[in-house]
């Protein structure tokens, strides 16, 4: 038998996701639909952050011919072609809601043009709690959303940069023009 949490966190027929990254999954929705009713979000605004929440990792253990097939991009690094993927398989399926779609396409690398529904998806992926690192500040953070969301989202750009540029990663053009919208 489905409990009803079950049905509410299922994914579509074409995810392919492993178990430990369906357990990702779940934990940023249910971050999101916690942070969405503390916030008292209106009902569209809550299903929209649901939504990108469950989809956004839906094709992330999927295999590279077929995410470059999807997001439609032979250069970028596989890494971060899943939500480009994910976000093109809903749109060919009739998905229209853009702050959807876009969250779900830039979660990975961010976007200085997102509707709130992107901030919110890329704190949550960030400080959903099974991550291993910086345990207390995530939590610390992930607690003070529905209080200071444009702070803690300004917070979270900031450390993924800093993360960034201490393990010698490249910042993505992306990621750079949305530091600089909220610094």
């Amino acid at each position: 038998m489905t409990s009803r949490h079950d049905t509410h966190m299922q994914l579509p027929q074409w995810a392919i996701v492993s178990p430990k990254r369906r357990e990702h999954i779940v934990r940023v929705t249910t971050l999101l639909d916690g942070w969405a009713a503390l916030m008292a979000i209106e009902p569209a605004e809550r299903a929209a952050w649901h939504d990108a929440g469950l989809w956004h990792d839906a094709l992330r253990d999927a295999d590279e011919p077929l995410l470059r097939k999807l997001s439609l991009d032979e250069r970028s690094p596989v890494e971060i072609l899943h939500g480009a993927a994910a976000a093109a398989r809903l749109e060919s399926i009739g998905e229209t809601r853009r702050d959807v779609l876009d969250a779900i396409r830039w979660h990975t690398l961010g976007n200085p043009d997102w509707a709130r529904t992107g901030q919110a998806l890329f704190m949550a992926d960030f400080l959903e709690p099974g991550r291993k690192f910086m345990v207390a500040e995530r939590a610390w953070l992930a607690h003070m959303v529905p209080d200071d969301f444009s702070g803690v989202f300004r917070q979270v750009v900031k450390v993924r940069l800093e993360w960034s540029l201490r393990e010698g990663k490249g910042l993505h053009r992306e990621t750079v023009a949305m530091w600089n919208t909220v610094r």
